[in-house]
């Protein structure tokens, strides 16, 4: 389980870096009935995530077995190049800023925030591509179902921090939880991209040298 996380936490962590996400849960916590629409907002996001992140670990199973290690490494070459492919479309696509005074979320009811949550992660592009690999890591691992579901809830757990770290913050120590929210929005607005790009570019290089090494025998 250990290598399995080794690979898959980074990517988790690329994928947490959100600022449009960041930036929705700041704005409904600031809302009417702010923790419970936020809490609402974030099970929306962790329970797509979790249902996506499901569905591509069972696909993958069906064409990334350990039993077959040369196809294992195509996958590998595959989806490394595209993580690569990927960092290059960030760094290169201009940043849309965030504009939280025109979201609709300020006046959601709870049952409407599970559906805006559905929709932020249904429409995040970053989280979403960079989960292919880490399904791909864990269905071609030789981890049994219980490690496997253990090792999804990590991924679902790190991948969703911007949906349900603002909420917690605030529930801990709310008046330092502003401050911290809005140095974390700082921080991620300038250092955010440039993190996702190297994180994402790290690992799509990782996985293209791991399955070159496997290809050629390694």
């Amino acid at each position: 389980m250990v290598s399995v996380l080794a690979v898959v936490i980074p990517l988790a962590f690329a994928g947490a870096i959100s600022p449009m996400m960041l930036t929705e849960q700041t704005v409904l916590l600031a809302g009417r009935d702010g923790r419970r629409v936020a809490g609402c907002y974030a099970l929306g996001v962790g329970g797509t995530l979790l249902v996506l992140l499901s569905v591509l670990v069972l696909f993958g199973g069906s064409i990334a077995l350990p039993e077959e290690p040369s196809l294992s490494a195509s996958l590998d070459v595959v989806l490394g190049s595209l993580l690569v492919l990927i960092a290059a479309v960030l760094r290169y696509r201009r940043a849309r800023t965030p504009k939280p005074e025109k979201s609709r979320d300020r006046g959601l009811n709870p049952s409407q925030a599970v559906g805006f949550g559905v929709f932020s992660m249904a429409t995040n592009f970053t989280t979403l591509a960079v989960m292919v690999p880490v399904a791909k890591e864990i269905a071609a691992s030789d981890l049994d179902v219980l490690a496997r579901l253990i090792v999804v809830c990590i991924v679902v757990v790190v991948a969703a921090l911007p949906a349900w770290l603002p909420l917690a913050m605030t529930l801990v120590a709310p008046d330092p939880a502003r401050r911290g929210l809005q140095a974390l929005a700082d921080l991620i607005d300038t250092r955010g991209r440039l993190v996702t790009e190297l994180l994402v570019a790290a690992v799509g290089l990782f996985l293209v040298g791991r399955g070159i090494a496997h290809m050629v025998g390694w």
